[in-house]
């Protein structure tokens, strides 16, 4: 999948005291961590074309205005001492609604990237200068073999380039085992398929959870009754929807609140079973 592609697809539970959602910054509870999802843009578009395996009459229920709303997003954490930054979108609004919260970059510890696509790695660098002049850049070996060696991508070399050893890799594990973590009460979880090595994140503190699931899902409208449907962006389509189908059915038994880069505003709710599917409930 070409990064250009993808670039022209993919275009803020608890207040925190002091600090207002106001539409594109919307503020989360995780026991002792705070959590915002910082929107970069929103559009409203062709996204029901690139669906796999919806036939007309699904496309007429889910999406009767014939369009589907998304968004980029990004997660910003603090907490355990650490400002950790889940994914950086294209960045281009990132470092305005960092600036809002009073966080600079040169703060950021991590930056913990999904996958390689450039609307999730597009605010690491600019013209060869790493944008977090201090922070560690984590991603799966997987993903950045496949970007970097086995399909090379310049974008994603460019991304990485200037974080040189900075950069660490690790072994995502699997969903409900015991893993180590990458970061105190962090956790990294594969869910491949949108990518060779999509890797989600749990955030965990005081028994609360909250699962960053990246582009597990791109059109919630149908995805979250129809999570058999994929996009024509995933990699391996097929994958892409059991990876997707076992992490619904996961969250919903388990009552995880899941957050994604690609949901709507605030991007963070609880998902539950409806039907032969399953329904978001996003937090308030």
């Amino acid at each position: 999948m070409r990064f250009s592609v993808l670039c022209g697809i993919l275009l803020g539970a608890a207040v925190i005291p002091g600090f207002a959602a106001d539409g594109n910054i919307f503020a989360y509870k995780v026991g002792s961590f705070e959590v915002w999802t910082l929107v970069e843009n929103r559009r409203a578009g062709g996204i029901p074309s690139t669906l796999i395996g919806a036939d007309k009459a699904a496309l007429d229920r889910y999406f009767p205005g014939g369009t589907s709303e998304s968004e980029t997003n990004t997660f910003l954490i603090r907490g355990s001492g650490k400002i950790i930054l889940v994914d950086t979108g294209f960045g281009t609004t990132l470092f305005d609604s960092m600036k809002a919260l009073g966080i600079s970059p040169d703060a950021v510890d991590a930056v913990l990237i999904t996958h390689m696509h450039g609307d999730h790695i597009g605010g690491l660098q600019k013209d060869g200068k790493a944008l977090f002049s201090k922070a560690k850049v984590y991603l799966a070996q997987q993903e950045r073999d496949f970007w970097t060696k086995t399909n090379v991508n310049q974008g994603a070399v460019a991304a990485l380039a200037p974080y040189g050893n900075r950069v660490e890799t690790f072994q995502p594990g699997e969903l409900g085992a015991r893993i180590a973590e990458l970061l105190p009460g962090i956790t990294p979880i594969a869910a491949f398929g949108h990518t060779p090595g999509h890797t989600l994140f749990m955030v965990e503190s005081s028994g609360q959870k909250l699962l960053i699931w990246g582009d597990l899902m791109h059109a919630e409208k149908i995805q979250f009754p129809r999570p058999d449907i994929s996009v024509t962006y995933d990699t391996d389509p097929v994958t892409a929807a059991a990876s997707r189908k076992k992490v619904l059915e996961y969250a919903a038994a388990n009552n995880i609140p899941i957050a994604g880069m690609h949901l709507v505003y605030p991007a963070i709710g609880r998902v539950s079973a409806e039907g032969s599917g399953y329904k978001l409930t996003p937090a308030q």
